[in-house]
């Protein structure tokens, strides 16, 4: 799935891949990671990337792997405009990167998303450390009965295989990560307010 093509998240059931990456026809890596979050909803989801505000919270996140996530032009509860910046083991590599949070609207039909049950969708470009482009993600959070699925995506220019093999790992392992805290994190943190 190319990112033009992002939209076929809004429909019933799955795609042909859920969790893999491959080599699409334009050169970029496609990496697709379907983590399923019991007793998570989609609008925790989105309260966490507000709530993430430092590198102490960042390594919650995936106390293994992620070292340093500060912000530029982050508030409180407002992350879209704002830019992530990390740095994180990728595979047995550190990575330094930055995430540029954008509005969902800017990649989907958003007037679909009550119809397919989206309960998040956080989008951001993938730069480099020197704010050039290679990418785009998406966590896509689609609410169920039981939680949310999580379905991830990337689109990353200049990867090879094994570093569509080391995203999906990680972000595999981050996103059990965030499933495990998040339900009574998010109950603590908003009742507190």
């Amino acid at each position: 799935m190319f990112i033009e093509e992002v939209n076929q998240l809004l429909e019933p059931g799955y795609l042909q891949t859920e969790t893999g990456y491959f080599s699409l026809s334009n050169g970029q890596m496609h990496i697709a990671v379907l983590t399923r979050m019991p007793h998570c909803k989609g609008k925790m989801v989105d309260w966490w990337f507000g709530y993430m505000g430092d590198s102490e919270k960042y390594r919650m996140w995936h106390p293994k792997d992620h070292l340093i996530g500060e912000w530029e032009n982050w508030s409180p509860g407002n992350y879209i405009g704002a830019t992530h910046l990390v740095e994180e083991y990728m595979g047995e590599e550190i990575m330094k990167g930055k995430a540029y949070f954008r509005d969902p609207s800017e990649f989907f039909d958003t007037t679909r998303f009550k119809e397919a049950n989206v309960g998040a969708a956080i989008c951001a470009d993938a730069l480099t450390d020197k704010d050039e482009h290679f990418g785009n993600l998406i966590h896509f959070a689609r609410d169920t009965t039981f939680g949310c699925e999580m379905r991830s995506r990337f689109w990353l220019s200049n990867t090879d295989s094994k570093g569509g093999a080391a995203v999906m790992k990680h972000c595999y392992e981050e996103m059990g990560y965030l499933a495990d805290m998040l339900p009574d994190l998010y109950e603590k943190e908003t009742l507190r307010k």
